[in-house]
């Protein structure tokens, strides 16, 4: 039997480049692999379902499986993760100093139900006691004008959150002092550029995300992988064998952060940077598999509930393929 043919669009990471360079080959597929940028997959997924495969952000696909309009199902291989302390950022003449400085001010977003941001505000809200509530939120372009969410959002009541004018941007309404502050998964330009208005609220965002993950155990997780249903109905094997290629080449990466023979990735101390790592987080920080992540899921699914971005809270046995919950072992 000729192997199916499938299209692959993910971001361009260690642990995606195996599949990328033929190390690791998706078992009974003929792979198309497109390495493009989260937010082009997400508009051209969540919008044209273009891809057959491909990299979800895990908060807009909650949103669409409770509402009961998706397209794809998934599997717990989480390509992306991050701590978001490090996307707040605040104006220095803002008079925000701390997390309970927020109240009340002004704070750009891209999109209100970008999975960063909402890890944003479940921080704010159960670290700080700062609820969405008391914030005026205005969304729209980061650095172009024109942005808008990617799924529908319904008016959430209690909450102001207004877009922007379509001829601005939070990067220029936030230098003009038309904003006190941005929650964002991308640095601003201005940031980059060191532009003396702006900075973190977290200075020392490293300290502050240890001390998060040592309290909570969370290691947000941001981008999963979906699976164009009518394929995976039509070939029920698909998705373990989509699930088994990710963990095979997130093993891999894995293993290259620790080879000390030649470095892997351009970092100096790249070995004892991995092993600090690990001493906090444990030897697998970067895990797959929805019953070994459950306590990230089911928080992200509850801030979704919470923030009013879904009707209710989805159950996590209702967002992946469910043969990639029960996993053969040898």
């Amino acid at each position: 039997m000729a192997d199916v043919p499938i299209t692959i669009a993910c971001g361009n990471y260690d642990r995606t480049r195996p599949l990328m360079d033929g190390r690791v080959t998706v078992e009974g597929c003929s792979v198309t692999f497109l390495r493009l940028y989260p937010e082009e997959i997400f508009h051209r997924m969540f919008r044209f379902q273009e891809f057959d495969v491909a990299e979800m952000s895990f908060s807009s696909y909650i949103r669409t499986v409770a509402a009961g309009t998706s397209a794809y199902t998934a599997v717990p291989a989480f390509v992306s993760r991050l701590f978001r302390h490090s996307g707040i950022y605040v104006r220095t003449d803002a008079g925000i100093r701390a997390p309970a400085d927020l109240r009340g001010k002004r704070i750009g977003l891209p999109e209100y139900q970008i999975t960063a941001v909402v890890w944003m505000r479940g921080l704010i809200q159960h670290e700080y006691g700062v609820h969405p509530s008391e914030i005026h939120w205005r969304s729209g372009g980061q650095e172009q004008p024109g942005r808008h969410e990617r799924t529908p959002l319904k008016p959430i009541k209690g909450l102001d959150l207004k877009p922007i004018p379509e001829d601005k941007t939070l990067v220029g309404m936030l230098r003009e002092g038309e904003l006190d502050a941005l929650f964002t998964a991308r640095a601003p330009s201005s940031f980059v550029a060191g532009e003396p208005h702006i900075a973190r609220l977290f200075s020392d965002t490293r300290a502050a995300e240890k001390a998060y993950f040592k309290k909570t155990g969370h290691f947000p997780i941001m981008h999963l992988v979906g699976i164009r249903k009518s394929l995976a109905e039509r070939y029920p094997w698909l998705p373990t064998s989509v699930y088994k290629a990710f963990c095979e080449a997130k093993d891999l990466a894995m293993k290259d952060l620790l080879d000390v023979n030649a470095l892997m990735v351009t970092l100096p101390w790249l070995v004892s940077e991995t092993q600090d790592t690990m001493a906090v987080m444990g030897r697998d920080f970067w895990k797959y598999g929805a019953n070994e992540n459950r306590h990230d899921i089911e928080a992200l699914t509850q801030y979704l509930h919470e923030q009013g971005l879904t009707d209710r809270k989805v159950a996590l046995e209702e967002l992946f393929a469910p043969a990639t919950l029960d996993m053969s072992k040898v």
